[in-house]
């Protein structure tokens, strides 16, 4: 019984087996090899990288606003309303005290 690479009528050995293996051995190793320079160019070149796959902003439309950003404007926004129900309220009051006289007099006859 022939064993596996070997030939069974001469007795010598298969090298088209080993052949190929060093080739795809050749083949993985170059891979790696430029993985890893890809990766230490991407290291290096980060932003240019990212500039290339970065969208450009598309022109009239207003970017996603920021959830915090608007937390601060709705809290502008009561505080705004404060300030002029406070105002309105100041107001009202001086006008009720000049609408009113400072002392009432009764007279009984």
């Amino acid at each position: 019984m022939a064993g596996y690479g070997v030939m069974a009528d001469e007795g010598t050995i298969d090298y088209s087996v080993h052949e190929a293996w060093n080739e795809a051995t050749n083949v993985y190793l170059l891979v790696i090899l430029v993985s890893f320079g890809l990766l230490m160019y991407a290291r290096k070149n980060k932003r240019k990288i990212m500039r290339i796959f970065a969208l450009p902003p598309t022109v009239g439309s207003t970017p996603e606003p920021n959830f915090y950003d608007g937390l601060q404007k709705v809290r502008l926004r009561q505080q705004l309303e404060m300030y002029s129900l406070g105002k309105e309220a100041r107001k009202y009051d001086q006008q009720q005290q000049q609408v009113q006289p400072d002392s009432v007099q009764l007279s009984m006859e």
